[in-house]
């Protein structure tokens, strides 16, 4: 078995091992990841936060040793950038290079990132898994990718898609969620009424088949923060996301899920 950590701001997961195929997600610096199968120009990997499948391109893959993964692995616990944006400095050639919000900063000690042989100065705002779980944080969180574009299979503030959306927004607070929506309403404990719904609880919507198609963040009683052409917010009820600019219901409710 092999193993790697992201050393790049954002890499394409495909569903395929090619440059054409379909990206189902991202990875973020610091995102480590088991290879589990090879081809001559790509690597297919499970991610380790998730638990996710797919392909990245050989190049963009970053190869550690086992007891490297394993310490990540084993931790349990993880250091956020909180910044939208900010730069890391490699200290061997010190060339720079921006990492977004919700990237990953392992062995952060001294504003030192350090990857196998790679070292990574940081000096921007970051915090660690272990502190205090709260509503405000996650509403904090989300409000911090307001207007940023969809884009399917995204993760980052320059695209991202619903559930990457709740998934990194509960990230940066110190809760794992899985990758895809659908996973998501698995977890957590159904509330029967919107009206029982507190801050950062999860709304999930369906589609004419009843498969789960959409996640949203339920804010101040009757609003939700979703990505949705754009991270936006708008109005909710039992029916569900009633878009503000278009007067119409764009969502149908299916379930709300406590998380925390």
């Amino acid at each position: 078995m092999k193993y790697g950590i992201s050393i790049l701001s954002v890499v394409p997961g495909r569903e395929e091992a090619s440059d054409k195929a379909e990206m189902v997600t991202q990875l973020l610096f610091g995102d480590h990841y088991k290879i589990i199968d090879e081809r001559v120009n790509w690597v297919k990997i499970r991610v380790a936060f998730d638990k996710y499948e797919c392909w990245i391109d050989r190049k963009q893959a970053f190869e550690v040793n086992k007891e490297i993964y394993e310490e990540v692995e084993t931790s349990r616990e993880w250091n956020s950038c909180t910044d939208l944006v900010n730069i890391i400095q490699n200290a061997k050639n010190n060339e720079l290079q921006p990492i977004a919000m919700g990237s990953v900063l392992p062995f952060f000690e001294d504003n030192l990132i350090t990857i196998g042989s790679e070292n990574f100065a940081f000096e921007g705002t970051a915090v660690h898994s272990k502190e205090a779980l709260s509503r405000s944080k996650i509403l904090e969180n989300a409000l911090l990718y307001i207007n940023s574009p969809y884009l399917w299979g995204g993760k980052s503030p320059f695209g991202i898609d619903c559930s990457g959306l709740t998934q990194m927004v509960y990230k940066i607070a110190g809760k794992k969620l899985p990758r895809d929506a659908y996973q998501q309403a698995e977890i957590g404990t159904t509330l029967s009424f919107v009206e029982e719904a507190e801050d950062g609880d999860l709304a999930f919507f369906d589609n004419e088949e009843g498969s789960i198609i959409h996640v949203g963040i339920l804010m101040n009683e009757n609003e939700i923060i979703h990505a949705s052409g754009k991270v936006r917010i708008d109005k909710i009820d039992h029916q569900g996301i009633f878009n503000v600019d278009t007067n119409t219901y764009s969502h149908k409710l299916r379930l709300i899920k406590q998380i925390i």
